[in-house]
């Protein structure tokens, strides 16, 4: 039995309905930054030691919660869980972020794939919601996450991060049909991990299209808003006051406001290369809209993070008709490592105060 919600400023905000103030979380707000995820980190003996491990991964998605008035908790977790449990053999190389031991990189790789048991090959994630949930007890809603179709095949094909997209830019041109067989079978594993963890727990689901900004305007609506616009049509999220909120975020897509906006999802979520005032106008009232501080705002001085604060909550006024209303304030991108934490608490205290009614 879960305890009822106390801050539900995050939940209200994606319904467009009025709020006190402006809720506010953070991508990556679990992290290295903390000293005390260090420490954890550290005694875990690796990232994937962490997030594979439900007891852990609740700890870490407390950490930052314990610090800052931060008003939804994120499941601390990686995008590439799901093609790990594929068979993609994901691993940690110093230096170097993920790669894969089997990427994918040709029709016959592609025709291996399947969709993973949630509750077998990904029961740790499963495992980690209900204990984050129990934990929370009612303190704030936790958020699920996956990552984009098109952002999880990038890796898969690649191998790994990459400078240019060579592998699945070639795909995409030579061979269309094996990439959006891909696609395809991504899409409905994701579809299937994000309703494993709103049935385990998560009040509110985020996929993360981070490589979509890489790709020309023809290519993105091909290879990766068509599927995005899929997981917002398919994925079952419930009715009314109860539906389990989608958030779509996409690095480098601001220009796309308006069609990720007509998708079906509750909220769009863009980086700092758009402002809200035009990303508000874009979504005409269709959506909520999340962001959209540069990270590197962290690293100025406490009046100038109170500063940008400011700017963009009346940036996102200024394109509402005055209304703060449908705003969820966070980062364009996740935080660094070497951000400190006494400006994150600066940030937290000034959108709150900034926006309270």
């Amino acid at each position: 039995m879960t305890s009822p919600l106390r801050n539900d400023r995050f939940l209200r905000a994606l319904r467009r309905e009025p709020v006190d103030c402006t809720p506010v979380w953070l991508m990556r707000q679990a992290g290295r930054y903390l000293p005390e995820y260090r420490a954890t980190r550290a005694s875990a003996g690796s990232f994937l030691g962490m997030a594979k491990n439900p007891e852990i991964a609740c700890e870490v998605t407390l950490q930052p919660l314990r610090r800052f008035d931060l008003d939804a908790a994120i499941l601390f977790s990686d995008i590439l869980t799901v093609p790990d449990a594929m068979g993609l053999g994901l691993y940690f190389a110093d230096g170097e972020g993920p790669k894969f031991h089997h990427p994918v990189r040709d029709a016959a790789a592609i025709a291996r794939l399947a969709v993973p048991d949630m509750e077998t090959e990904l029961r740790y994630v499963m495992d980690a919601v209900r204990l984050i949930r129990r934990e929370l007890d009612g303190k704030v809603p936790l958020i699920g996450f996956s990552g984009s179709p098109w952002t999880l095949a990038c890796y898969m094909i690649e191998g790994g991060g990459s400078k240019d997209y060579a592998r699945i830019k070639a795909m995409a041109l030579n061979e269309p049909q094996a990439l959006h067989k891909l696609l395809e079978v991504v899409t409905d594993a994701v579809i299937a991990y994000l309703s494993a963890q709103r049935a385990a727990g998560a009040q509110a689901l985020q996929v993360f299209d981070t490589w979509g900004g890489v790709l020309g305007p023809a290519m993105y609506r091909e290879f990766s808003l068509r599927y995005l616009n899929r997981i917002a049509r398919e994925l079952e999220r419930g009715e009314g006051a109860g539906r389990t909120p989608l958030i779509l975020f996409g690095k480098g897509t601001g220009q796309y406001v308006a069609e990720l906006a007509a998708s079906g999802a509750e909220g769009v979520g863009v980086d700092w290369t758009i402002t809200l005032e035009d990303a508000a106008r874009a979504a005409a009232g269709k959506v909520a809209l999340q962001g959209n501080l540069d990270p590197a705002t962290l690293y100025g001085s406490p009046e100038a993070i109170t500063g940008e604060v400011g700017k963009v909550l009346d940036s996102y006024a200024a394109g509402n008709g005055g209304s703060r209303e449908g705003h969820v304030f966070n980062l364009g991108h996740g935080m660094s490592p070497d951000m400190n934490p006494e400006h994150v608490a600066v940030l937290v205290d000034a959108v709150h105060r900034h926006s309270r009614r």
